[in-house]
């Protein structure tokens, strides 16, 4: 039995691909590749002469079966994607689905990544986010996705082309209102980019502004709900549950006044 590795890639310099990387490229069988022109430029560059096979969205079904047949005859084969992490956002997905359930281990070779390199340079909370990949080019179900996700507290990201920026930063402004956001194009390249501004003024800017180059959209997190203070019927009844279960009821009322802003008194008389 064989074994699939998936295999990080530079996002723009090509520095950032890693020994490991370069180990498993050369040591491997053959290469499932995203687009086989895009990775043989890489290939060349580090003098690595392999097989490839062209793995994509659309031939992914038949292809991804004869793949998986290869490694269970005992072939290694090494999978990645135009830029970055396949299987995230891309059909590498499917692939390590089809090992999983045929039984052909997978081991992960990490690389860069254009959402995470995004977050840590978009100086908004990075302790809890959602990637939420592409959003759609049919205006009705992007605002749909939008509105499933605009309560959601967690910094958010996306990934954008630069022909549907402007139209996608009107939609986000329109469901999430005035957010903070970080545009980041171009990561690791020569014209790398972060812009950190908030929705209106990105809308603004790239009005009069042409969008070019890839984006990672970092949007900050929705404000997190205020609790509904109790009323003081759901107080007192909170000062007699206390005192029912042993506090006296003086205690109970000095309590419950601490967590609402009733005031003691008031609530001990009610729960006489």
């Amino acid at each position: 039995m064989g074994k699939l590795f998936v295999v990080g890639t530079p996002i723009g310099n090509l520095g950032d691909l890693s020994p490991r990387a370069v180990r498993a490229l050369e040591d491997c069988d053959f290469i499932a590749a995203e687009d086989t022109r895009v990775s043989l430029k890489l290939l060349n560059h580090f003098g690595i002469k392999k097989p490839l096979v062209s793995y994509y969205e659309h031939n992914l079904r038949e292809r991804g079966e004869q793949i998986v047949a290869r490694m269970e005859a005992g072939e290694t084969c090494a999978v990645i994607t135009d830029a970055g992490m396949p299987c995230i956002s891309d059909p590498g997905e499917d692939l390590v689905r089809l090992c999983a359930e045929r039984g052909v281990a997978v081991e992960v070779v990490p690389g860069p990544s254009a959402a995470i390199s995004a977050l840590a340079v978009s100086g908004l909370s990075t302790s809890r986010f959602a990637f939420e990949g592409f959003l759609s080019v049919k205006r009705n179900s992007r605002l749909e996705h939008l509105e499933q996700v605009k309560n959601d507290t967690r910094t958010l990201i996306f990934y954008e082309a630069p022909h549907k920026l402007l139209s996608t930063l009107q939609d986000l402004l329109t469901v999430f209102g005035d957010r903070r956001i970080s545009l980041a194009r171009e990561l690791t390249k020569i014209h790398e980019e972060v812009r950190r501004t908030t929705l209106s003024e990105a809308v603004g800017w790239y009005t009069e502004n042409t969008p070019k180059g890839e984006f990672v959209l970092v949007i900050e997190g929705a404000a997190p709900a205020e609790e509904t203070p109790p009323t003081l019927e759901e107080a007192v009844e909170m000062v007699k549950s206390l005192a029912q279960g042993g506090m006296s009821l003086s205690d109970a009322a000095k309590d419950v006044a601490r967590q609402t802003g009733y005031k003691k008194g008031q609530l001990y008389k009610a729960a006489l």
